[in-house]
């Protein structure tokens, strides 16, 4: 394992990536409505991403079990947990809900950040999920200080979603970020206080809880990307990219955008 500390300059570097990404995310906001294609969304993002100086991060991604991802952002749909293929075929309908992961490639620097959007209205169980895995998410953030563990963010967001008798995906983790987009250390959404590596300020991570309503059991859709649910039932995803601080995280992407626009809904 080779964890890369940051300097000040490269961190600022990274604010500009993840800033970025969180206004692609708010500029999706606009259009994230029934009878949206998900294609049309990646369309969206990839746009906006190239005028604003970038490139996104995900297209052309490699796949250990298949060709490089073919889309600009990721578009998990309902009980799709994380990289959804963007298609003309999934068009967006009334009480559905969307995570759209969107990375930036920058000055070198990766920007990396996801949020689960409601499309119209929804039902309160799924909303309910939908507000307790963004706490997760904060609460693993408050954990992410200098001196304490990795452990410490994975129960964090673990204990407060399984009290709300929800699914924490095993499989699938967050990351350390900088010039690699997936970068040592592997940050999973479970664990006990105190394990793992000791956090050190400059570490930059990715922390995103992967939340099922149902079972935590899922599976590899045939387009070998897509990951489901095994039971059906709804997925949601909330991710940011923070540096690691002394006393407090601080965090470099932002909601901000998203949330102007479509209200703090949870």
């Amino acid at each position: 394992m080779k964890i890369f500390l940051k300097t000040e300059d490269e961190i600022e570097l990274m604010r500009q990536a993840n800033q970025l990404v969180g206004k692609t995310l708010g500029e999706l906001a606009r259009h994230i409505k029934p009878g949206v294609t998900t294609l049309q969304l990646d369309k969206i993002a990839d746009e906006f991403i190239r005028d604003h100086g970038a490139v996104p991060t995900f297209k052309g991604f490699p796949n250990p079990y298949g060709g490089p991802f073919p889309a600009s952002i990721c578009t998990s749909v309902n009980d799709v947990v994380v990289h959804g293929v963007p298609n003309e075929r999934t068009v967006l309908k009334e009480g559905d809900i969307i995570s759209v992961d969107c990375g930036t490639l920058l000055n070198g620097f990766n920007g990396d950040s996801c949020y689960t959007f409601c499309v119209g209205e929804v039902s309160e169980d799924v909303k309910q999920l939908l507000k307790t895995t963004k706490e997760a998410l904060y609460l693993g953030i408050e954990q992410a200080v200098a001196g304490k563990h990795l452990g410490d963010i994975s129960s964090a967001v673990q204990d407060h979603c399984e009290a709300q008798k929800y699914g924490v995906v095993r499989e699938l983790t967050g990351h350390g970020i900088g010039r690699e987009m997936h970068e040592d250390p592997q940050v999973p959404n479970y664990g006990r206080r105190g394990n793992g590596v000791m956090l050190k300020a400059s570490m930059c991570l990715a922390i995103e809880p992967m939340i099922t309503m149902g079972d935590r059991s899922i599976w590899l859709d045939q387009d070998r990307w897509s990951v489901r649910t095994r039971d059906g039932k709804p997925a949601a995803h909330f991710e940011h990219t923070i540096a690691v601080r002394r006393g407090k995280a601080e965090i470099l992407s932002s909601f901000e955008e998203v949330e102007q626009i479509e209200g703090k809904l949870y």
